[in-house]
């Protein structure tokens, strides 16, 4: 339903009004959209200001046992970690996380996903969509950081 595709039952659970106008338009109003989502996403445990995730590099790690095709958090950073999986978080030891393998340009590539995640795979049950998903808020928070050039001076 609406822009951000939401099925009735999470219309029903999770939009709400967020520019206070007595309605949810999932249509047309991007304020209630907006809120929606992250209504949605809030409710499924998004962690403000947590990492999603982030690369990982197994090269000789022990993989034997590990899921990487699955979307639950069915290891912990340092489960990880002790594996042999390098990768670097500011999150705790005991942090939930799950390794996933994508396909990249040059064969598979590792990432390490957490809460923020999990909470993503739950709005879409995509890997491959949480992963550009993050892949996007980073470009776009890099690109707001980034100093910008005037493309005009102005004289006296």
């Amino acid at each position: 339903m609406g822009i951000p595709q939401f099925m009735p039952s999470s219309f029903r659970n999770y939009a709400v009004d967020g520019d206070g106008d007595g309605h949810r338009d999932l249509w047309n109003d991007w304020a209630d959209v907006f809120a929606s989502v992250g209504n949605y996403l809030k409710v499924h445990g998004w962690r403000a200001g947590e990492p999603v995730m982030c690369p990982a590099d197994v090269t000789g790690a022990n993989l034997d046992g590990v899921v990487t095709d699955k979307l639950d958090l069915s290891e912990t950073v340092k489960s990880l970690q002790d594996r042999g999986v390098r990768f670097t978080t500011s999150l705790p030891p005991e942090a939930p996380a799950v390794l996933v393998q994508l396909a990249g340009q040059g064969g598979p590539e590792y990432r390490v996903g957490f809460t923020n995640y999990f909470a993503i795979t739950r709005y879409n049950r995509s890997a491959l969509y949480a992963s550009a998903v993050n892949d996007l808020a980073e470009a776009i928070g890099s690109a707001r950081a980034q100093p910008t050039e005037s493309n005009f001076s102005i004289t006296q």
